[in-house]
């Protein structure tokens, strides 16, 4: 990890410059939804935990919900000089870690993740440039203002940009 990398630690949103990098560490059935206005070189980094704040009591931390957490990202990036308008996407997560047989939708959390981050893009008429979602591995991820690029790291696989 380089030394300009911006941590984001879980139910977590921050943002970074190029040339600075941003990472969120241990995506599990949680999703990294990176915003990035390719004039300024800005980008933000929310580590989304559960789909929606308004089935959850104790919601306090709109850094951890889908659709709260994507707000406070966008009203950050705007502070820091992002133009909201040219904000595209890259989202990162959401497995499935444990095999269970059986629908209950509260065992889905990975699968409602990602929906609930795409829906909310679309309502916000954010476009999704790449994704790397589901499956059944945790991934740790980078992104990088200066070329937009978007690592993915995961154990016993190989590295990939999207």
């Amino acid at each position: 990890m380089s030394e300009g990398m911006i941590k984001v630690g879980m139910a977590d949103v921050n943002v970074c410059h190029a040339p600075g990098a941003i990472t969120t560490l241990g995506l599990g059935s949680c999703v990294g939804v990176v915003l990035y206005d390719r004039t300024t070189r800005t980008a933000g980094l929310a580590h989304v935990m559960l789909p929606d704040s308004t089935k959850v009591r104790q919601n306090q931390n709109k850094a951890k919900f889908a659709d709260t957490g994507i707000d406070l990202l966008i009203e950050m990036l705007r502070n820091e000089g992002a133009n909201c308008s040219m904000l595209t996407a890259k989202i990162a997560g959401g497995a499935q870690m444990f095999a269970f047989s059986t629908n209950n939708d509260m065992l889905r959390v990975g699968e409602r993740n990602v929906e609930a981050v795409k829906a909310k893009l679309k309502e916000l008429g954010i476009r999704i440039l790449a994704e790397d979602t589901g499956a059944n591995y945790g991934r740790t991820v980078e992104f990088y203002p200066e070329t937009g690029d978007f690592l993915i790291k995961s154990v016993g696989k190989p590295e990939k940009i999207i």
